[in-house]
């Protein structure tokens, strides 16, 4: 036996998991390119390698032009012999070619995953696997393809006809070249049973193409193959290629008794459940359609009948009303004389000479009609925001607590202009974001206060709830305020500290922060709904980081908790249940996770409860209206009896 390692490499070094949730609204720890080390030589495939010809490259284990890998995987043992393992090798020559090399449908991680498949039966990490189909479902991830594929479509140089020798002596990769193998494909290339195998138990669904060199009608069916396994492509779902006249696909093919080309089966959980022969495009399309309904079915609450629930604008809820900026900065300006603040002159000539000019000009209070004139074409003065997170840094440190509203008050009012929101947003990707990350630093102070078992200041609490709210109105800055992991800016998790803000404040006294909180919980609930209904109620492709099982019931216990509590407002009552209607409503986590915990919590019984008429302020009983009544009934009937 011999031990088999996977090699894996972070092509970003480091920037992916820094700034992949801030670009893409998704966490992604790497850009990763693998090889396999076997036999004591490192194997791995891509374009433009150093070596006779381009492809398939075999290095002393470390020294390719990627130097050290970042992790080391250990795959198992084989028992397969070090002469058969090379022959296995040299017969994927013909497969792994630089000019078939693409950086999205035929790379190294897929040629990793063969060739663990055929050494030990097994495959490459999942996060691997899955790092395409979760790039590409993300809007950057779409801009992006277009581009890829116009790049790898250029002409490449044509591979040697002279066979390469593997053995004995290895090609040393000692230059770099335009390798950026990171992705692996829609269709993975199968050349023996234990990679075809591996597959089929890790995937829910699978669609097996056999092919062969020699089959014209191959030729005709395999465009049809490629289109619907690019768009069909999510995780839990796998489209091989067996061509029967490379490696040891005929094993493959001889094992599930495949006599004629081209054949097509379909896989669910593991067992065949459907053979299609020929060519014939529209039963293709209709097979896999049939194939991806049964094994991944739309959400059960998509039957329902919903109407209030899907009547729920989504879009979010929004504080736009600027101050009157001088009197806010009157009293931030004698908070800051009577503070110990260093340089101070120059905190007030930054508000006189940038701050509040710009903010005058750009959010200009209301005409006799109660409308704004905002000026979306004021330009921002190129050291405004700079200046602006510094001083606001200065008071953070320096003011007391109930000091601090009127400049979070006036982020409230700037994060609505496009610029500075995005300025915000993308705070972990520059040099200063640790210094600039406004929005967090502003929540952090708030839960430290939370933490320090002080009473929050009510004017600070309801100003930083009401500057979270405006914070969706960017995706960008969305995006920041909800990544689920640390950041290069942020040493605790933005969404966890948003999350700390929330909850306390929905069970506050006041009324004005009550309803604050529930429009942020509100915001939070449709940016998690929209694009589960943009699916139409289908499986999301994968987890995304906003769809944490474990997130989405502490937000839905903090609801609950508060409508129980809530029982004459109509405002925050009609905000909380809607928040809680779009988290059930097609939440991926419902039956394993939420519905368990609304049986407990009796929720079902509670929103009918609230059915009833309340008597408010011994004025006699007052029902909610038609609108929300029908909003909890539709909720309530989502939550199962306890």
């Amino acid at each position: 036996m011999a031990p088999v390692e996977l090699y894996i490499y972070d092509l970003s070094n480091g920037i992916a998991k820094n700034l992949s949730y801030q670009l893409t609204g998704r966490q992604f720890d790497g850009i990763w390119h693998t090889s396999v080390v076997a036999f004591g030589k490192e194997v791995y495939y891509g374009p433009y390698n150093p070596g006779p010809v381009p492809g398939i490259q075999i290095v002393e284990p470390g020294r390719s032009h990627h130097g050290r890998p970042m992790l080391v995987e250990n795959m198992g043992d084989t028992q397969i012999d070090e002469e058969t393992f090379w022959e296995y090798i040299q017969e994927l020559q013909s497969v792994y070619t630089g000019d078939k090399y693409h950086l999205i449908e035929f790379n190294c991680n897929g040629f990793s995953n063969d060739c663990v498949g055929f050494l030990t039966g097994g495959s490459i990490p999942s996060y691997i696997k899955e790092l395409p189909t979760d790039f590409f479902a993300t809007p950057f991830g779409q801009q992006l393809r277009p581009m890829i594929d116009q790049i790898f479509r250029r002409t490449l140089p044509a591979p040697s006809s002279t066979p390469r020798a593997f053995l004995p002596a290895p090609t040393l990769a000692t230059t770099s070249g335009a390798e950026a193998a990171i992705l692996t494909s829609p269709i993975h290339i199968c050349t023996n049973s234990a990679s075809f195998n591996s597959l089929l138990r890790s995937n829910k669904a699978v669609v097996a193409f056999f092919t062969s060199d020699t089959c014209a009608p191959c030729k005709m069916i395999s465009p049809v193959f490629g289109k619907v396994a690019t768009e069909k492509n999510r995780d839990g779902a796998a489209f091989i290629e067996v061509n029967m006249s490379n490696g040891m696909s005929g094993v493959v093919a001889q094992d599930h008794g495949i006599s004629a080309t081209p054949t097509f089966l379909f896989f669910l959980s593991g067992s065949k459940t459907d053979e299609l022969r020929g060519v014939n495009a529209i039963e293709l399309r209709s097979k896999v359609d049939l194939l991806l309904y049964e094994a991944f079915p739309l959400h059960p609450h998509v039957k329902l009948d919903l109407p209030a629930i899907r009547a729920v604008s989504l879009k979010p809820i929004i504080y736009s009303q600027p101050p009157s900026f001088d009197a806010a900065y009157g009293k931030l300006a004698s908070f800051i004389e009577a503070s110990s603040a260093p340089d101070k002159s120059a905190v007030v000539t930054a508000f006189k000479a940038e701050i509040l000019p710009f903010l005058k000009v750009r959010f200009p209070p209301a005409t006799a009609n109660g409308k704004e004139k905002a000026q979306p074409n004021t330009s921002v003065p190129q050291s405004f925001l700079a200046s602006f997170a510094k001083v606001t840094i200065t008071l953070l440190n320096n003011l007391q607590p109930a000091e601090l509203f009127p400049v979070v008050d006036f982020w409230r009012v700037a994060v609505l202009d496009d610029r500075v929101a995005s300025w915000l947003g993308l705070a972990g990707t520059r040099k200063d974001g640790p210094q600039t990350d406004i929005t967090q630093k502003i929540f952090v102070k708030v839960v430290a206060l939370h933490e320090e078992a002080h009473a929050v200041p009510r004017n600070l609490l309801l100003t930083t709830l009401r500057l979270a709210s405006n914070c969706f109105m960017s995706s960008d800055l969305t995006r920041h305020i909800l990544t689920p992991s640390t950041t290069s800016s942020a040493s605790v998790a933005p969404r966890s500290t948003l999350t700390s803000v929330l909850i306390p404040a929905l069970l506050h006294d006041d009324d004005s922060t009550r309803t604050a909180a529930a429009s942020l919980a509100f915001n939070i609930a449709q940016h998690v709904q929209k694009p589960l209904m943009e699916a139409g109620g289908k499986t999301p492709e994968s987890t995304n980081s906003d769809m944490d099982a474990e997130w989405q019931v502490e937000i839905v216990s903090a609801l609950v908790e508060a409508l129980s509590r809530e029982s004459s407002n109509e405002a925050i009552v009609h905000r909380l249940t809607a928040s809680l209607a779009l988290m059930l409503h097609l939440s991926p986590f419902y039956a394993e996770s939420v519905a368990p915990l609304l049986e407990v919590l009796q929720t079902r019984e509670m929103m009918l409860a609230k059915l009833a008429p309340v008597s408010v302020d011994g004025k006699g009983a007052l029902a909610f209206g038609r609108e929300l009544q029908k909003l909890i009934r539709e909720v309530a009937s989502l939550c199962p009896p306890s």
